[in-house]
């Protein structure tokens, strides 16, 4: 399987990311993806990417961080992006969802910072790597509003959550919808009115892909300790059980569906 999202170059894994890594690769994960929240972040995942064949990089700058870029903060994302291990421009979007460590960035601000990196991922040929909270409406708005910049498989929209029609906006411009371990929670996400796991079986299985937000999202039965990208396993089982398919399909489709749109 590919751990399409984790974030391995964050303070949780730094004393301890190699064993994570060698962890993954001995128990079937095929390759890790590492991903950038602003410039700093997204320089360690290049960094990482290179001492290791299976992994790869994304970088950009999350919603969360929009207000606070950087100076030549684009510049800088665009030598990052050029590296040869980088497969995407993420995770980036939109969020207006009020956490208690981070309030709500001003929409228009997230908006401009969103489609300069659109933009980037045009100029580059690059995919991109979705975040969505809250904001589904917004997300497919602007992506429509840019769709001729767009790659014919423009990228995935990370741990989706939403209704069913920004699910079908999604399938519609072609992007690809990754799961995390919040599929095994009991309940709806917070603040949302359709289930993960619905979403899942309204979900084609040559358009999902395998993640784990690690150091987040722990999946069942390990809830409440850290998420590391072998857990990702454990999504590919739970989507084959909710859709009726063996893990093999599942492992099977969902790497090559990463394949296919990450060229790795």
């Amino acid at each position: 399987m590919i751990d399409v999202h984790c974030h391995l170059n964050f303070e949780s894994f730094k004393k301890d990311s190699d064993a994570a890594i060698k962890r993954a690769l001995s128990q079937g994960v095929r390759s890790i993806i590492n991903v950038g929240t602003k410039i700093d972040s997204s320089q360690k995942a290049v960094e990482l990417s290179e001492e290791y064949d299976e992994l790869y990089a994304i970088v950009g700058v999350h919603p969360h961080h929009a207000d606070k870029p950087g100076e030549n903060w684009i510049q800088n994302l665009e030598e990052l992006a050029k590296n040869k291990k980088v497969v995407a421009i993420g995770e980036v979007g939109l969020d207006y969802f009020k956490y208690l460590s981070n309030g709500i960035v001003e929409p228009k601000v997230q908006k401009e910072v969103f489609e300069k990196q659109i933009e980037l991922a045009h100029r580059l040929n690059l995919p991109l790597q979705i975040h969505n909270r809250h904001a589904g409406e917004d997300i497919i708005e602007i992506l429509k509003h840019h769709k001729n910049i767009l790659r014919d498989a423009p990228g995935m929209f990370h741990c989706f959550a939403g209704s069913m029609e920004i699910l079908r906006g999604a399938l519609d411009l072609g992007f690809y919808i990754g799961f995390d371990g919040n599929i095994t929670y009991k309940g709806l996400p917070p603040g949302e009115s359709v289930s993960l796991p619905d979403i899942a079986k309204a979900t084609p299985i040559d358009r999902i892909v395998t993640e784990t937000d690690s150091p987040f999202l722990t999946p069942e039965p390990h809830r409440g300790t850290r998420n590391e990208p072998a857990y990702v396993i454990i999504v590919g089982n739970f989507i084959a059980e909710i859709k009726s398919l063996t893990f093999e399909e599942v492992r099977d489709q969902t790497t090559q569906n990463a394949m296919d749109l990450f060229g790795i």
